[in-house]
């Protein structure tokens, strides 16, 4: 066998490029990153008001708890001779934040009088107050509560500074977590999209190459049919002619039509995997009936197509799909005949080597030069020279061997040329 490359370039159109792995991880990546960060805006806000939400509460709880500390007018504290209407109050006492707490008494004609230490003036607005609230203070932020207390009112308030310094310390953190977590999102989803994109943008490049290969190979069979379709058609009625073309016209059609099988063969394998029903076959017979039906391509050739006698010792059996290996074995031997030259030797051996079933196939071909045999089994992988096949044998026949577990070995025969094994774990010991 002999395999020296894609057979006739010329004319062909490198298959249509779109983006990337790269740039295609790169925009699944950043759509991933964009989506995370959405989400952790809103959780990060979500926290932040609930935060800030109890740690106004917790202020607003203990400025009740201060207010109710102030004494009623008509109470126990009125009437002390030149004694303060607020006796017991005390506001100047520290929160648990270290917060001082200040204090107004507020007479009935609305003037207000700063408690224990405090120098800042209540605005006249907030001089009534009940229910807590927020307010600006000499151009600071408190938190303000009040009671009413006969013919007057008590009103505390409290800095909000602490809050919106753990405000201020929470959206660091938020926002330093946040930059982190988009860069990890953002490197993951990079490095999962392109080990998930890469077997998908291989497939699709693959099929990209074979459309362009099927199209180029069925470009000469079609032309030579319509070729001698229209010279039929424009010249004179020349039997022995017109013979000759519908010869030519009956050999394209059938290698248009082998060359169609295979591609669907192959194209069904590819999209579902599809693999028969495995069942108990004996390689050894299956061998024997192969090169028998074989034994007339050879003869025509005068070739030598021979079983070795040795293959008929013992059983030989793997578990597989019997027309798969059917097809497998007449791939190689097809192959043997065809670049064996007129006279050459085809031989046949399957032997038992431990727990594997081999089967070789020896030609004396020019054989399959070290540096040709990794792509053996390329698509479209054929002799330069060859008018047979359009490569697609040995890729099925690959096919068949990773789907039932084969393994294949290339190397040189006996007579020189080409040496195909392929090995299957046995079902059998005999």
């Amino acid at each position: 066998m002999r395999f020296l490359g894609r057979g006739r370039d010329f004319g062909r159109r490198a298959p249509a490029q779109g983006p990337s792995v790269q740039v295609l991880s790169v925009r699944v990546a950043m759509a991933a990153s964009a989506i995370v960060g959405i989400a952790y805006i809103v959780i990060a806000a979500a926290v932040l008001s609930v935060v800030t939400n109890n740690l106004t509460g917790d202020v607003d709880q203990h400025l009740k708890q201060i207010t109710a500390q102030a004494p009623d007018r008509n109470g126990p504290g009125v009437n002390v001779p030149g004694g303060n209407p607020f006796v017991g109050f005390d506001p100047s006492h520290q929160d648990l934040r270290g917060l001082w707490v200040l204090a107004w008494q507020v007479d009935a004609g609305g003037t207000a009088t700063g408690l224990g230490p405090n120098d800042l003036t209540l605005p006249v607005e907030d001089r009534k107050a009940t229910a807590p609230t927020t307010v600006t203070i000499n151009g600071g932020t408190y938190r303000i509560a009040g009671q009413s207390t006969g013919d007057g009112w008590i009103v505390v308030a409290q800095s909000m500074d602490g809050v919106a310094s753990t405000q201020s310390t929470l959206i660091v953190a938020e926002m330093g977590i946040g930059c982190m977590l988009l860069v990890v999102v953002f490197l993951g989803a990079l490095v999962i999209g392109r080990q998930v994109a890469l077997p998908v943008e291989r497939s699709r490049q693959r099929q990209l190459e074979f459309t362009a290969d099927a199209s180029h190979e069925l470009r000469t069979p079609l032309s030579v049919i319509e070729a001698h379709a229209t010279l039929a058609l424009a010249r004179g009625r020349d039997p022995s002619w017109d013979q000759a073309a519908f010869g030519r016209i009956d050999d394209e059609l059938k290698r248009t039509r082998r060359l169609v099988d295979d591609m669907l063969w192959l194209a069904r394998f590819d999209s579902t995997g599809w693999v028969p029903e495995a069942e108990p076959v004996d390689v050894r017979v299956l061998a024997a009936q192969t090169a028998d039906r074989f034994g007339a391509i050879a003869e025509s050739r005068k070739q030598t197509l021979a079983l070795d006698p040795a293959s008929s010792e013992g059983d030989a059996i793997v578990t597989a799909p019997p027309e798969w290996l059917d097809r497998l074995i007449g791939v190689l031997i097809d192959n043997a005949c065809k670049y064996s030259p007129e006279g050459g030797s085809v031989s046949v051996h399957v032997a038992s080597e431990g727990r594997r079933i081999r089967l070789t196939v020896d030609d004396s071909g020019p054989g399959i030069p070290p540096d040709e045999r990794g792509r053996v089994f390329d698509r479209f992988h054929r002799a330069t020279d060859s008018a047979g096949g359009a490569g697609l044998g040995l890729a099925i026949a690959d096919a068949i061997a990773h789907a039932t577990g084969g393994r294949w070995h290339i190397g040189t025969s006996p007579a020189g040329g080409a040496s195909v094994s392929v090995s299957w774990p046995r079902s059998v010991t005999s």
